[in-house]
């Protein structure tokens, strides 16, 4: 594998790259994707230089996850789309990412025109990620921070948006504090081997309309510091 900053100077995203694209959201529609907004997206992310592993690059655009490093993996082009179509993005709103991961799925928030501000717990990710999105022309509307998601970022709350990237086994009470009022929080909650999508609407500050939607597996989120 190639360090980062070699990597930075040989990745390239071609004509063929582009056709993959629009066939992987081709696949995502007839999987029940509908938000245009989020397709577009799909399409214009060069997916493959969101990962490591050049070896990984020419199964890309394959409808899977892939490893990352640290224990963590790029999520499912469909589990990206899906979570991103629950939150109903509008342009300029903020929105808060709980696992920057790779940056793949920071990239779809930021095609959709949001504020996003993206929190990693693990260092390694959180230095590449920095220095990937840049690189990629993502260099506006975009703050990223080595921290505690269970925590949140209060200092920038309140967020219209929160959107969870690893499965919780809880749901964060800090999270739903910083949630504006009239907006949603979409994360994966653990029940059993997989975790239930859940899209929660803040209708006030005591009050939640809690949707129960379907089964996904994704990494664990890592545990709140200062819990066993």
């Amino acid at each position: 594998m190639l360090s980062l900053s070699s990597y930075l100077k040989v990745m390239t995203d071609t004509y063929r790259h582009k056709g993959l694209r629009r066939k992987l959201a081709e696949v995502l529609a007839k999987k029940g994707i509908k938000d245009n907004a989020v397709l577009t997206a799909i399409t214009e992310i060069p997916r493959h230089l969101f990962i490591p592993d050049n070896a990984l690059h020419k199964y890309a655009y394959e409808d899977k996850p892939f490893p990352i490093g640290s224990g963590q993996t790029i999520s499912q082009p469909y589990t990206v789309a899906f979570q991103t179509e629950l939150l109903e993005l509008k342009p300029r709103q903020k929105v808060l990412e709980i696992g920057t991961g790779s940056g793949f799925q920071t990239a779809v928030l930021l095609e959709m025109g949001v504020k996003v501000f993206s929190i990693e717990r693990q260092k390694a990710l959180y230095e590449r990620t920095k220095q990937l999105l840049p690189n990629l022309n993502y260099k506006t509307n975009c703050k990223l921070f080595y921290g505690d998601g269970y925590k949140g970022l209060p200092t920038y709350a309140p967020f219209y948006k929160i959107i969870v990237t690893a499965g919780a086994p809880y749901i964060p009470e800090d999270l739903l504090k910083q949630l504006k009022i009239g907006g949603t929080l979409v994360i994966p909650v653990d029940e059993g081997d997989s975790q239930r999508m859940k899209k929660i609407v803040k209708l006030s500050e005591t009050n939640f309309q809690t949707e129960d939607l379907t089964l996904f597996r994704f990494v664990p989120l890592l545990k709140e510091k200062g819990r066993d």
